[in-house]
């Protein structure tokens, strides 16, 4: 007797290696590979869906042509194939977010009155949410103690590595779905969104062969290619983070910096988790009252730090980057933060918005924490007298300009705006406001 087929919903882990969720579906019995695009999805950018197109088309290939794409509600297209196929079990990877969690909480509801389990295993990071706690049982808040504890973790923890399954057993049904529109017009440097296996693996050993092993060194020199570039591959799950982990050496200092952006991505990730108000509003609730501006001056001075011209050539590359290819280096990233939040005094919601809306990479809790941490409203302790000078932090991570003449031509031109404010003046201003804010 053949036993009856399972559905592998696939959101954040688009790989078949490595995947703790499918193998225990295979496990199950024959498998049906499912996709849904989420209405939810909509409001990412060009990018980001490329991404995602190319990511689809190589699990299709990886599937043996298997894989469904639905379009819907989540609990509607599962329902609906629930009971066409007389599916008794979904599976999925866990998904700690917000939304994915609530979305989670309605699927298993309406999959339990059709009589199907909704059953999820791993998760798409290295440490669960929820799992790195003191010794008392309670959260850390801040990350160089969560980092240890997380490392300790780590090393008592399962590894989630794993062959290729041999020889699944995949249902294949009529009228699987297209794949979603690939094309992007105007992107600069597509090795960005193609997220084929085969470049994926390729762009990880080229780094781990050249750029890990000066790691410490090039990774805030924006002209230099000297990151991973595989902030992308892990938002889909086109690999898990155990696959890059291993082949770090963590008494190399190099390797160890780059293990802490591993701890970082699972920190905030944790922190959101526990707090999932933080997507959108101080995590740090004592500077609620800080004197932010929103009127229509403001939105005026967010169109031109949007624009890139704002007369500060390390902001404006970071912005003409993000328009031109989805991606933006890190170290700009905090710089071009720090700038909408300190020197022109917006909410950090507005940029973190714009962040996710064009990046390719686009995590909310990295994307959106990272924010907070620049806003000094997050997990740092004492942060806001951090204010990035810009033009100081250009002439230390880019000290040639490369960086700057590569995105902004017209530098040095009558075309390129003088500064659009005094930058020392603002700085003030800014401590004044926290240090009033603090106060109340």
């Amino acid at each position: 007797m053949t036993a009856s087929p399972v559905i592998m919903w696939f959101r954040r882990d688009l790989r078949v290696c490595d995947n703790q969720a499918l193998d225990r579906a295979l496990s199950v019995g024959p498998v049906v590979p499912l996709f849904i695009v989420d209405p939810a999805f909509d409001r990412a950018g060009g990018p980001r869906r490329a991404a995602l197109a190319s990511a689809l088309h190589d699990l299709r290939q990886a599937t043996e042509g298997a894989l469904v794409i639905r379009r819907g509600r989540p609990a509607e297209v599962l329902t609906d194939m629930v009971k066409t196929l007389g599916v008794s079990e979904v599976h999925v990877s866990r998904d700690y977010g917000p939304y994915g969690h609530g979305r989670d909480a309605e699927v298993a509801a309406a999959l339990r009155e059709v009589g199907c389990r909704f059953i999820g295993t791993g998760s798409p990071y290295l440490v669960a949410p929820g799992g790195v706690l003191k010794d008392d049982g309670s959260p850390y808040s801040v990350f160089t103690p969560f980092r240890k504890r997380w490392r300790l973790t780590l090393d008592a923890s399962e590894s989630v590595l794993n062959d290729p399954p041999s020889n699944p057993d995949w249902v294949s049904i009529d009228d699987v779905g297209d794949l979603l529109d690939q094309h992007v017009d105007d992107l600069v440097d597509d090795k960005l969104t193609d997220l084929s296996s085969e470049r994926v693996t390729r762009r990880w050993e080229t780094f781990a062969c050249n750029g890990l092993h000066h790691y410490r060194d090039t990774r805030d020199l924006p002209a230099v290619d000297g990151t991973s570039r595989m902030s992308t591959a892990l938002r889909f799950g086109v690999v898990h983070p155990a696959r890059l982990l291993q082949e770090l050496d963590p008494t190399c200092e190099h390797h160890s910096t780059f293990e802490s952006e591993l701890a970082w991505r699972d920190f905030y990730a944790d922190v959101l988790f526990r707090r999932p108000d933080s997507a959108w509003a101080n995590l740090d609730t004592k500077l609620n009252g800080i004197a932010i501006d929103t009127d229509g001056a403001a939105r005026t001075r967010f169109e031109i730090w949007a624009q890139g011209m704002t007369g500060f050539p390390i902001v404006d590359a970071g912005m003409r980057q993000l328009a031109a290819t989805g991606w933006m280096h890190n170290r700009v990233r905090m710089i071009v933060a720090s700038f909408l939040v300190k020197d022109l005094h917006l909410p950090w919601q507005w940029g973190a918005k714009w962040f996710m809306q064009h990046l390719v990479d686009g995590d909310l809790a990295s994307n959106n924490h990272g924010w907070q941490w620049a806003a000094g409203t997050g997990t740092d302790a004492a942060p806001y007298f951090r204010v990035f000078n810009p033009t100081a932090q250009a002439e230390r991570w880019d000290p040639s300009g490369e960086y700057q003449r590569r995105w902004i031509p017209e530098l040095n031109s009558d075309g390129y705006p003088a500064p659009m404010v005094d930058h020392g003046e603002e700085r003030k201003e800014a401590l004044r406001r926290y240090e009033a804010a603090r106060a109340r």
